[in-house]
């Protein structure tokens, strides 16, 4: 909601109620404190009274320059300058971001509640060993001292052969099976946890008018300290200005530096719970420095806004950004949230990291990805097994991938060996055309459904304090039904425009899928995208059977399309709608994909950019006009 005051004397009144009610609880606590002598109390009050003054200089702001926001539980300050960015389309955005953040402050709490019952679990374990061991050692005790052989501790007989001792390298510890090596123990890195959690601490890397995290800091129940960066002292100074304007709550909580983020992150490792880039076009320097303040099982929340190099438009831009090559498909916007969550899976690799992403999502002009980091070396190395090159024919819409890596398992024993290559011939088998090759990107799974099913709920459970509820149920709902474990979607459209035929409805076509035996759902990214484990010989089939009940007119046989229709389908397709060809959403008819709120919904400019008349396509006509007009008065003001 957009409220535009005319006079500063709203903000006055506010700092009057201020001075009336005085809601800092640490001046309350300090002033009712029966300990309190009068030099302190008078030491008190000059602090309240300072504290005060500086919040009526924002206070006291005369407003003609700038416009009240208020989103959520928070209002910023904005002026109508453009000297700090702010995008109301990003609306969809900050409330997923809250929801995802109250599902990790929850996920967090219970783990951590698992941690010390697993710990308690250890420790009662061990100290009934102890008693045991007691035992035996007060009944060798009684025997006679040549047939004493335990010392204490637990010890093979001498019988046993060395080839039956179960002993690791030099170095490590010695296993033995009759001392209770089997027994769960607890590892020795988890012991450095503290008995008690703290609330996360929040870094908001690229803070601009500090909307963000003034949102995080009312909103969320349970989050620490929210630290707001920028390089930019006009973003500071209206984060700043901000956070007085927003009272007790986001002063105690929110701070804000003038900081690069990459020293600040590189300064503080392993430091924060919660690392929230957002910046105004690709992610990619910041990365590296992200990964690694990361605290073990925090979580990295990015968006990236340059979606023409993550689709294709300059691939080799992408490639030295990203280190992945775009092919143009149809699904290249799921393609460009897997060559990020790549990109970042590489960045954390280096420190021996790995990531697991809990929800991506693409929406508008933008992508935005969660995902939480841990240490482990081993774990690292199964990273070649989540990652993929991609074959695109060139003449249909048949794609292929080829996983980087593989293992072999025998006995108890893992190789990483590499994946076997290529995937494909050198001619598509279905039109005999060439294939490009693409990526690297992440072909394991986007989202972690236990995850989603419970962002879900507490969305649904608190609708009225998430401003794009209707939006972000729509995305929520309909990643909950995508296929989690298929990489990328084809469009029914680009099929049957291979073919040259009239289209069959989105429930035939899966319901041929369905009675063939395979699955198939929709996916948020494209509202006629359909992802499937079907292989492409299966859905030619179904395209071929089609077109013979749904005759077209003749094509040159050079065509892609006819020479896939040239070939006998071997499959014998059933198209009798099956129960499971309408999702839940459809079923129930919820909206999947809504419409824009208002028009120029859509990237805005970039801060301290002068507005002129070519920027009407991302302001629109009102606000240029409005943009304009007040530089005008601002011109006039010194010739009188």
């Amino acid at each position: 909601m957009l409220l535009v005051a005319a006079e500063s004397r709203t903000l006055k009144l506010q700092l009057n109620l201020v001075r009336a009610t005085n809601p800092f609880p640490i001046f309350k606590s300090f002033c009712t404190s029966s300990n309190c002598t009068e030099e302190e109390k008078k030491k008190i009050e000059q602090t309240q009274d300072l504290f005060l003054q500086d919040i009526s200089k924002t206070m006291a702001t005369n407003l003609d320059d700038f416009t009240v926001i208020k989103e959520g539980e928070a209002e910023i300050l904005m002026s109508k300058k453009n000297k700090v960015f702010f995008n109301k389309a990003q609306v969809n955005n900050r409330d997923l971001s809250i929801a995802v953040l109250r599902a990790f402050i929850s996920k967090r709490k219970q783990e951590h509640e698992e941690y010390l019952s697993k710990k308690a679990k250890g420790a009662k374990k061990a100290s009934e060993n102890d008693t045991s061991e007691m035992a035996v050692e007060e009944v060798d005790n009684k025997t006679p001292p040549e047939d004493h052989k335990s010392n204490g501790k637990c010890e093979l007989a001498e019988e046993t052969s060395p080839g039956e001792s179960c002993t690791t390298m030099e170095g490590s510890v010695k296993i033995d099976e009759e001392c209770g090596a089997d027994e769960e123990q607890v590892d020795d890195s988890e012991g450095k946890r503290p008995a008690e959690l703290e609330p996360p601490r929040v870094l908001e890397a690229l803070s601009a008018s500090g909307l963000r995290a003034l949102r995080y800091a009312r909103e969320i129940e349970g989050i620490g300290q929210v630290v707001a960066l920028d390089n930019d002292p006009a973003s500071v100074e209206a984060c700043r200005r901000n956070i007085k304007f927003n009272g007790s709550v986001a002063v105690s909580k929110v701070e804000s530096h003038l900081a690069d983020a990459r020293v600040y992150m590189l300064e503080n490792p392993k430091k924060f719970d919660v690392v929230d880039l957002d910046p105004y076009g690709s992610p990619s320097v910041f990365l590296d420095s992200a990964v690694q303040s990361v605290a073990d099982g925090g979580i990295l929340m990015c968006t990236a806004t340059d979606m023409a190099v993550l689709c294709g438009s300059n691939g080799e831009v992408c490639y030295s950004k990203y280190g992945s090559y775009p092919t143009r498909g149809k699904y290249i916007h799921e393609m460009a949230l897997r060559i990020v969550l790549a990109s970042i899976e590489s960045h954390a690799n280096r420190y021996k990291r790995y990531i697991v992403p809990v929800l991506s999502f693409q929406k508008d002009f933008y992508l935005r990805v969660f995902v939480r980091i841990y240490t482990s070396a081993s774990a690292m190395k199964e990273t070649p097994l989540k990652l993929s090159y991609l074959y695109q024919c060139t003449g249909c819409d048949s794609f292929h991938l080829q996983p980087l890596g593989r293992t072999i398992s025998k006995n108890t024993s893992v190789r990483h060996l590499p994946g076997y290559g290529p995937a494909v011939p050198q001619e598509c088998t279905d039109c005999g055309r060439k294939f490009i090759m693409g990526g690297p990107i992440w072909s394991a799974p986007i989202h972690d459904q236990e995850w989603v099913a419970s962002i879900i709920e507490d969305v649904n459970r608190m609708k009225s304090s998430y401003p794009a509820y209707e939006h972000i149920s729509a995305i929520l709902n309909t990643i909950s039904e995508e296929l989690p474990d298929v990489p990328l979607f084809l469009s029914l459209h680009n099929l049957s425009s291979t073919l040259k035929c009239t289209s069959p409805s989105a429930v035939i076509f899966r319901s041929a899928v369905i009675n063939a035996g395979y699955r198939i759902s929709r996916t948020h990214v494209c509202a006629i995208g359909l992802k499937t484990d079907a292989p492409m010989s299966v859905i030619w089939d179904i395209m071929r059977c089609w077109v013979k009940n749904h005759p077209i007119k003749g094509q040159p046989a050079d065509q892609p399309g006819s020479i896939i229709l040239s070939k006998e389908p071997v499959l014998q397709v059933n198209f009798a709608r099956a129960v499971a060809s309408l999702s839940k959403a459809q079923a129930k008819k919820v909206a999947r994909f809504l419409p824009n709120p208002e028009r120029n919904w859509g990237p805005k400019l970039r801060a301290g950019r002068t507005v002129t008349s070519k920027h009407i396509s991302l302001l629109g006509e009102a606000a240029l006009n409005e943009a304009l007009n007040h530089e005008q008065d601002n011109e006039e003001e010194p010739k009188k």
